[in-house]
């Protein structure tokens, strides 16, 4: 067990973290941790791409509108302005850090000769892309740019269990963190000045997700455990088409099919989507998905299609290779045959509340991206808003770290990680069985369509695993499937109180005794130690 000291400390590898790195002085030491190898974050497995107005058909108003309607109501109007007026800046950022977005031919006289897409809510082409693999571009590209930083020492396979807090001035500010090397089984004291919390969001709560088995919401529980507060946490957004087969775990079938002219159909080959609403496979990611859903329980199918079968194959391979190639090694090619495909879990909407700058409640402890609640998405997150959120926040929080750092205390020396109470368990099917129960009822009572009993079911469920994985957690050494559990635990309560205070449905939360939303939306918040 060791004590590292540094200026910032990031904890997590994804758009985010990544984009604070880069932003950083190069004089402020920073160390960025990963939970896996470094490419392991939600980033990576982007397809779509990232939205902002880039065209000059286009225009920042219609992107602030079409983002307002697509959350519901909620969307906090400085928030998205900011988000959307900083983002061509951003997009150009990235085009400098290298970035190969996917290019038009023959327009080496546009300053940006880059192919856009349209995804669900955009009224715009508004997407740049790397054709169907966005996020292994950026990931990669960010990663390569991060490596040949002298001022950040990066951490794979260290997980953060929680943070340190100490008082300094009559302030109680977070100081660090206890790190957790999942290879070695040790636990780290790391101290800075300033932390940030980039660790994704928290769909693995659910039995079904599109996200990497990284995303267990760590950063919003452990923010949670630190008096921090938190905001619409029951908007949990699920993807509308995730590959349904049983040898492709968690792959996701980019919103830019359906962009591109792809149509949802039920097994008989019927078309769906017209019947619930007038932008049919283009709604929103909420209506696309509860009409899935209401189709898949009213004719008892185990999926249904996308097809874009219809296009030609050359489009088809060129625009979508990554899901070509995948589909293709099971079977199925896409260019001929329907896709099968299922909702799953996707994103998380609410999160820790932060400020312009990615500041928290405690002082010293900043968070953006998923784990963040800027109030950008509302009560539904619009296609490819996440990611330019990631940047545009990302370069604010570093911004703020190198204005502010020096001014900032020094961390004293805190306690090393005490586990000589502990003994090694001999009863690890206590953390599966625990893990397969929560993921299980939060998909059957907290999923797509809601309702009081089925929320109080959960509620219940989830209060007496809540006692067992802390009794479990004081007992034992910890391991990685243990720190997630008493994470996940933590998220799934707070998704469930937040979804019990919405006596309506609203975006993403759809309560079936309650189908109309009230006439003024409010932000469910969340403050540690109130009912």
């Amino acid at each position: 067990m060791a004590t590292f000291r540094y200026d910032v400390l990031i904890i997590g590898s994804g758009a985010a973290g990544l984009t604070v790195a880069l932003g950083l002085p190069d004089g402020v030491q920073a160390a960025l941790l990963s939970k896996g190898e470094l490419t392991h974050a939600s980033t990576y497995y982007a397809q779509g791409g990232v939205a902002a107005v880039l065209d000059s058909d286009d225009s920042l108003e219609s992107h602030v509108r079409d983002t307002h309607l697509a959350g519901g109501g909620l969307c906090h109007d400085d928030a998205v302005r900011y988000t959307v007026e900083n983002g061509p800046r951003a997009i150009r950022w990235l085009i400098d850090q290298g970035v190969d977005f996917t290019r038009l031919e023959g327009s080496e006289a546009n300053p940006l000769p880059y192919h856009l897409t349209r995804e669900g809510g955009h009224s715009h082409r508004r997407i740049i892309h790397a054709a169907d693999a966005t996020g292994v571009a950026i990931s990669s590209t960010l990663i390569d740019r991060v490596k040949e930083r002298d001022n950040v020492q990066l951490f794979e396979h260290r997980v953060a269990v929680d943070l340190i807090l100490q008082e300094h001035n009559s302030e109680r500010r977070c100081c660090g963190a206890y790190v957790h090397n999942i290879k070695t089984g040790e636990t780290d004291v790391i101290l800075a000045r300033s932390v940030v919390l980039a660790t994704g969001g928290a769909s693995k709560v659910y039995l079904y997700t599109s996200n990497p088995d990284v995303a267990t919401g760590d950063g919003i529980a452990m923010a949670w455990r630190a008096d921090c507060r938190v905001a619409n946490m029951e908007f949990m957004q699920f993807h509308p088409t995730c590959l349904y087969h049983p040898k492709a775990k968690s792959f996701l079938i980019t919103e830019a099919i359906r962009g591109e002219g792809g149509r949802l159909l039920l097994p008989n080959g019927e078309r769906f989507m017209p019947r619930f609403d007038e932008r049919a496979e283009l709604a929103p990611r909420d209506v696309v998905a509860r009409a899935i859903d209401h189709e898949m329980k009213r004719l008892g199918a185990d999926c249904l299609y996308l097809d874009i079968s219809h296009k030609p194959a050359d489009f088809i391979i060129e625009h979508f290779p990554t899901v070509y190639a995948k589909c293709l090694q099971l079977g199925l090619d896409i260019t001929r045959d329907p896709i099968p495909v299922v909702p799953a879990a996707h994103y998380t909407c609410g999160g820790v509340i932060i400020d312009r700058d990615g500041r928290t409640d405690v002082p010293g402890l900043y968070a953006l991206g998923e784990t963040g609640f800027t109030g950008l998405h509302g009560a539904n997150r619009m296609a490819s808003n996440s990611l330019l959120e990631c940047f545009v926040y990302g370069r604010a929080v570093a911004q703020h770290i190198g204005e502010h750092l020096h001014d900032l205390p020094e961390p004293r020396e805190a306690a090393p990680w005490d586990d000589s109470k502990v003994t090694d368990s001999d009863e690890d099917v206590v953390i599966s069985h625990n893990w397969d129960e929560l993921r299980r009822f939060m998909w059957d009572y907290v999923g797509i369509v809601r309702t009081t009993k089925r929320l109080e079911r959960a509620q219940h469920r989830v209060e007496m695993l809540k006692k067992e994985i802390t009794e479990y957690y004081s007992n034992y050494h910890i391991s990685n499937d243990l720190l997630e559990l008493r994470n996940l635990v933590v998220i799934a309560d707070l998704i469930i109180r937040s979804a019990l205070q919405r006596k309506e449905s609203r975006g993403l939360h759809f309560m079936r005794e309650f189908p109309d939303a009230d006439p003024v939306g409010k932000d469910s918040v969340l403050v540690p130690g109130r009912p």
